[in-house]
């Protein structure tokens, strides 16, 4: 964790200092929903488990370094739940998206040199940051792995990516 962070900041920073030169750099932080409850009976909408209520508390915590504009998540129990901490950390309202409907060059427009974060599912967050970078470079997420941060940069008309893990 303590690396995992030492790099954050370091992505933070890096960002910060470039934010003051070009207020023209937007950067969307795209999650996988923290860990869920897999009890048998839980339906295809369960909660957060005990587990997952610790990492959206550590993501509000990562993420809070530098305040976010915005916050999205799916409408399911378990992603909203994993943005609900850095909803309340930035004192915003959480804003509902449909990952089949998204047009990246929208939200880039709309969040023009801002900090964005994304909460998914282990197939439409690396799906969103295929559509960012305009290729197929990631694959859906092991449904092991709550700890992937994808951090998409937009400069101009160029998208890079950075991605952290922690488990």
């Amino acid at each position: 964790m303590k690396k995992f962070i030492a790099a954050f900041v370091f992505v933070l920073l890096a960002s910060a200092c470039a934010t003051s030169q070009d207020d023209s750099i937007t950067t969307f932080y795209l999650i996988r929903h923290a860990e869920k409850d897999r009890s048998e009976g839980v339906g295809n909408d369960p909660e957060l488990t005990e587990a997952g209520q610790n990492r959206a508390e550590r993501w509000a915590e990562v993420l809070g370094l530098e305040p976010l504009d915005a916050v999205y998540s799916t409408d399911y129990r378990r992603t909203r739940q994993t943005a609900e901490p850095s909803v309340q950390a930035n004192e915003l309202d959480l804003q509902l998206y449909d990952p089949n409907a998204v047009e990246p060059a929208a939200l880039i427009a709309q969040h023009k040199g801002q900090r964005v974060l994304i909460v998914g599912h282990s197939n439409t967050t690396p799906m969103l940051v295929n559509k960012f970078l305009g290729e197929e470079r990631f694959e859906w997420i092991d449904d092991a792995v709550n700890g992937n941060l994808y951090v998409v940069t937009i400069v101009g008309e160029t998208a890079g990516v950075q991605v952290l893990s922690v488990e």
